[in-house]
C-alpha cells in the first residue's frame, strides 16, 4: 500500500489540539457508513486487515495475530458501538499506544483544518508505555495551558475530577476538550504533588514560527522558534531565515524546545532548508528500508546553527536535530530528548471511523534508533524546576537572559563565529 509521506504523522500524541493530515480522510462514505452499520463485523475485519498488511513488527508485537482475527469475528455484534469497544480492545493486544482506533466523533475531532486555527487548551498529551498515566509532551505556547503553567511531563491524573487511571489517551483528549469558553480542570502530578489547573478552552490561532534578530558579542544573530510541525511550518520556516539573512545575521539559534513532532514532509523539507548534502531521515518498515530522504542542494544558509532540544523536543523534532547532528550541521545545546522514533500512517475507515497505525520506524542518518532513548544534546544545560516553571509562565523570557538554555546556546553559536572567523594575520611594518 502506498501511503504518501502527506498521511504520515510523527506527532508523539493523541492531540488533546493538533493539526493533522490524513490519507484517505474527508470522504463523504454514507453508503459504506450504511453498510457498516448493517454489518459491524467488516469494519472489524477492516482495521485488522490493514494492520496485517503495514504494521512495524512482523511479529505484531509477539501476539497471535491471525488467531486474534478468528476470535474477534467469531463474536456477534449488534452495533457499531460494541464493534468500536472490540476494535479498540484488539488493538491494545499490539500493546502500543500510538496504534490507535478513532470512532467517527474522535476521527472529525483529528482532521482539524491545518490552517492553524484550533479549539481546546493547548496541550499534547500520550500515554507512557510502561506506566500507562496520561502525560504532557508539551504545552503550546501561548495557549492556556501554557499561560496557567503545565509544563511537559506533568502527568494528568483527572480531568473533571475523573480518573485517568486505564483511560487511553482518546478517551482523556474527549474530555479535555469542549465547547469554546467552557472549563475543564485538570489536576496535575508534578513530583509528589498534585496541583489543579482550571483552564478555559478557547480557540487558537497557532503559528508554528516565531523569529527575532537579536544581538551577539560577534554580531546580529537570528533567533527562530519552532513549535510544531504543521502543514504551514516549512513555509514560515523559509520566511524567517530568508529574512533573518536579508538584516545580515552572523549566525542562528533554531528552539525546538517542548515541539512534539508533527508531519513527516514538514520535518524533512525544513532540514533540507539547512543542510545542502547529507542523508536525513530512512523510515524502516518491516522489510527494511522502505524510504531514505537527503537533502537536495537546496539549502538557504550556510551559516553557524545552534538547536535547543529537551525533553519535550520530540519525533519530527528528533529528526531534524539528529539530522543537524549527525551531519555536523549544528550544535544540539539543552537536554535529552523525548525518544519517540515511530511513524503513524493515519487513515478514514468505510464509516466515517479513522486508525492511525505504526508502519515504519525512522532512523538518523548515522542509523540510530531513538525510539524511547532519545537525543544527546552535545552540550547538556538543566534547567531547575523554578527555571522551567518561570520560563513556561513567562514566555516572553524564552529567548533572553532569562532563559539559561538560550543563554549556553548563544554561548555556543558565538563560539562557533569565533572558529569561523580568524584573527587577521599581523603585518609588521619596517
Amino acid at each position: 500500500m502506498a501511503i504518501t509521506k502527506r498521511g504520515l504523522v510523527l506527532g508523539a500524541t493523541a492531540v488533546a489540539v493538533t493539526a493533522v493530515t490524513i490519507t484517505n480522510a474527508g470522504l463523504h462514505l454514507s453508503r459504506g457508513q450504511a453498510f457498516f452499520q448493517e454489518s459491524p463485523k467488516e469494519l472489524i475485519d477492516e482495521v485488522w486487515q490493514l494492520v496485517d498488511r503495514t504494521y512495524v513488527d512482523a511479529t505484531f508485537n509477539q501476539t497471535d495475530w491471525i488467531a486474534i482475527r478468528e476470535d474477534y469475528l467469531a463474536r456477534s455484534y449488534s452495533t457499531p458501538d460494541e464493534a468500536y469497544d472490540a476494535i479498540r480492545e484488539m488493538l491494545e493486544q499490539l500493546n502500543d499506544p500510538y496504534t490507535r482506533f478513532m470512532d467517527p466523533r474522535e476521527f472529525r475531532d483529528m482532521q482539524i483544518d491545518t490552517s492553524g486555527e484550533l479549539t481546546g487548551v493547548g496541550i499534547q498529551i500520550t500515554q507512557d508505555e510502561e506506566s500507562k498515566n496520561i502525560v504532557v509532551v508539551s504545552p503550546i505556547e501561548g495557549t492556556p495551558a501554557s499561560e496557567a503553567g503545565i509544563l511537559s511531563q506533568d502527568v494528568i491524573v483527572r480531568i473533571d475530577g475523573e480518573s485517568t487511571e486505564g483511560m487511553d489517551t482518546n478517551d482523556a483528549v474527549s474530555l479535555i476538550r469542549g465547547p469554546v469558553g467552557s472549563s475543564v480542570t485538570l489536576t496535575i502530578l508534578r513530583g509528589s504533588e498534585e496541583i489543579d489547573f482550571e483552564l478555559e478552552r478557547t480557540r487558537i490561532e497557532i503559528h508554528p514560527v516565531r523569529y527575532s534578530l537579536e544581538q551577539s558579542p560577534q554580531g546580529p544573530i537570528g533567533f527562530i522558534r519552532l513549535n510544531q510541525f504543521s502543514a504551514n511550518a516549512d513555509n514560515e520556516m523559509e520566511e524567517a531565515i530568508e529574512t533573518l539573512e536579508e538584516q545580515g545575521v552572523e549566525g542562528f539559534i533554531l528552539d525546538l524546545r517542548s515541539n512534539p513532532g508533527g508531519l513527516l514532509d514538514a520535518s524533512i523539507s525544513i532540514a533540507r532548508m539547512w543542510l545542502d548534502e547529507g542523508m536525513i531521515v530512512s523510515t524502516v518498515n518491516r522489510q527494511g528500508v522502505a524510504d531514505a530522504q537527503s537533502a537536495n542542494g537546496t539549502a538557504l544558509t550556510d551559516l553557524p546553527l545552534v538547536v535547543l532540544v529537551d525533553g519535550g523536543s520530540a519525533s519530527a523534532s528528533e529528526i531534524l536535530s539528529g539530522a543537524l547532528q549527525d551531519n555536523e550541521r549544528a550544535v544540539l545545546v539543552g537536554t535529552q530528548t523525548f525518544g519517540k522514533g515511530l511513524v503513524q500512517s493515519v487513515r478514514g475507515l468505510g464509516d466515517g471511523s479513522g486508525i492511525a497505525i505504526t508502519v515504519a520506524k525512522y532512523l538518523t542518518p548515522d542509523g540510530r534508533d531513538i525510539n524511547q532513548e532519545g537525543i544527546s544534546p552535545d552540550i547538556e544545560i538543566e534547567l531547575t524546576e523554578e527555571q522551567r516553571e518561570n520560563l513556561s509562565i513567562n514566555q516572553d523570557q524564552i529567548g533572553t537572559e532569562q532563559d539559561p538554555q538560550y543563554v549556553g546556546a548563544l554561548d555556543a553559536l558565538v563560539e562557533l563565529l569565533v572558529q569561523d572567523d580568524p584573527q587577521p594575520t599581523a603585518i609588521t611594518v619596517p
